[in-house]
């Protein structure tokens, strides 16, 4: 279950949306269940990232306006997946943000998650990404 936060100055939602199904679009081509695919985008505000003691903001920037002034991503994957796969997933996220060498500030982090680190809820139901469900807890005797 693939799950990518993403945080940038502040997008409007047709361009997360874009940027969400264009990241979804190649995840399944990967052989990903669209259904598993999780984008999350959390904005930030002027003053909240810093490069070297300097906002963001600060750094030089120019753009046509189509690509962020900055932005932080971080990748949660399966421990298996190798090298080309995140190379290419980190060149997805970047062309999809419209991020390039005119982006002052961009960073990709890709973190391991194995599928039984991650619980799922639905209703009462909690079972792992894995499969395993996870056993309701003994009531209490009273």
């Amino acid at each position: 279950m693939p799950t990518i936060t993403i945080r940038t100055p502040e997008l409007p939602v047709p361009r997360r949306r874009a940027v969400a199904l264009r990241l979804t679009r190649w995840l399944t081509a990967q052989g990903v269940q669209a259904g598993h695919v999780v984008v999350r985008f959390e904005p930030t505000e002027d003053g909240t990232v810093f490069s070297g003691g300097m906002p963001v903001e600060a750094l030089p920037y120019e753009t046509d306006g189509s690509g962020p002034r900055h932005a932080s991503v971080t990748v949660c994957v399966g421990p298996d997946r190798d090298d080309v796969f995140r190379d290419g997933l980190a060149r997805c996220i970047t062309e999809a943000l419209g991020a390039d060498a005119r982006t002052p500030f961009c960073y990709l982090e890709f973190r391991p998650t194995s599928p039984s680190d991650v619980y799922l809820g639905a209703g009462e139901q909690l079972r792992r990404a894995d499969g395993t469900a996870v056993r309701p807890e003994p009531a209490a005797a009273v």
